[in-house]
């Protein structure tokens, strides 16, 4: 009796298990899949999303298209070797706002926080107090739009400043040449506009005030990014390429990674 007892115990326990057993995925279960998952520029957009939402950088007047784009640059720039792994400060100037606006902003993407918003001077040879003309020619006095990364701090004219690299071949690669640096500058303040309804200008640099000079200088100095934004329609970069930052950061096992993954 007990043999024909386990007998019958084992045909049960086969049965069920046979009735739980995997079953093949169907072709409309794979395509409602494929339909939902995120694609890697979906992930990203939420990436960004979260980013600008948690530093409350719509706050402070910054366009999030235009923080999109410096982060696409600051990713394309990392994979390019144009930028140290470590890096994670990003710096935005948006020259589509107006002077007497704070237009500056350094933002610290690793632990998603606003460091500094700031007042930043354009060129005398762009514009009063909206920049609309842009030059990457020497003695134009005009500011130059697209990427930069910083370098070194030196003693200069205007005192302490910080050198620049433009990283857009034709649009601010004579940087360099043109002496175009982060410097201390007193027409940059609230004193200016007051008399003048606008910022002083430089000759193409992104002068800031005095007061917060030493900050901006050593919070952005050794190789992190500098963004300059602009109405400007014939601007290009390949560091704007969307799908090579999307793929990357989806990718990744640093820190973006880890992001991406969460909001899958």
């Amino acid at each position: 009796m007990k043999r024909k007892f386990w007998g019958i115990v084992c045909v049960l326990v086969l049965c069920s298990i046979s009735m739980i057993s995997w079953k093949p995925v169907t072709a409309g279960e794979k395509a409602e899949y494929q339909k939902t998952a995120p694609t890697a520029k979906e992930l990203f957009g939420k990436y960004v999303d979260q980013l600008y939402q948690t530093a409350q950088l719509q706050a402070t007047g910054l366009s999030e298209v235009v923080f999109e784009k410096a982060l696409t640059g600051f990713i394309n720039l990392k994979i390019a070797n144009k930028l140290p792994k470590e890096s994670n400060i990003v710096t935005v100037v948006d020259l589509s706002m107006p002077s007497h606006e704070k237009r500056m902003w350094i933002v610290d993407v690793l632990n998603k926080s606003l460091l500094l918003n700031t007042w930043v001077a354009h060129g005398d040879g762009s514009g009063d107090d909206m920049a609309n003309y842009f030059s990457n020619v020497n003695d134009s006095h005009a500011s130059s739009l697209g990427f930069y990364v910083t370098d070194n701090v030196y003693m200069g004219k205007h005192g302490r400043s910080l050198r620049l690299d433009g990283m857009d071949e034709g649009f601010n690669d004579n940087a360099r040449m043109r002496e175009i640096v982060v410097h201390a500058a007193k027409y940059v303040g609230q004193g200016t506009i007051d008399k003048l309804g606008h910022l002083g200008r430089s000759w193409g640099c992104p002068a800031v005030s005095p007061k917060v000079a030493n900050r901006v200088i050593n919070t952005i100095q050794g190789k992190t990014m500098l963004f300059i934004n602009g109405n400007d329609s014939s601007y290009t970069s390949k560091y704007l390429d969307e799908d090579q930052s999307a793929n990357y950061v989806a990718s990744s096992d640093q820190a973006f990674g880890k992001v991406m993954a969460s909001l899958n």
